[in-house]
């Protein structure tokens, strides 16, 4: 199975690199090769991986793949994961890595932080 990629350049200069297909230990080598130039020819964005639309995860791809993005995490987290399957989350684990502290944070325009000031922090929202 083969592992697509299409990127995508965002206004603030920081990429998404939408994955399609399976992850398996042949197409991992590129991958990583691929995302140090990236992260060499651009030392100030972030990468993201959305893995929306990942079928495939090979046991060997993900280890690799795991230690690739340790690999090139180690200075400054400045790769990122996104849309990430639980069955993703479960092999992770098995390989001793927190995918949790990498998944890009979806709510950016989150207005409860906003709501709680204006309205304050109520104990009860409602009554029996």
């Amino acid at each position: 199975m083969s592992l697509k990629a299409m990127i995508k350049t965002e206004v603030n200069g920081n990429l998404t690199i939408h994955m399609k297909g399976g992850l398996n230990f042949e197409n991992t080598e590129p991958l990583k090769k691929e995302l140090a130039t990236m992260l060499s020819q651009n030392p100030a964005q972030n990468i993201t991986l959305d893995m929306y639309g990942l079928d495939f995860v090979g046991s060997s791809g993900i280890s690799y793949f795991v230690d690739t993005i340790k690999l090139l995490n180690t200075e400054k987290a400045r790769i990122k994961l996104k849309n990430v399957k639980t069955e993703f989350l479960r092999v992770f684990k098995l390989y001793d890595f927190d995918a949790l502290s990498l998944i890009e944070d979806q709510f950016d325009d989150d207005e409860t932080m906003e709501l709680n000031q204006k309205f304050g922090n109520r104990s009860k929202t409602f009554q029996n």
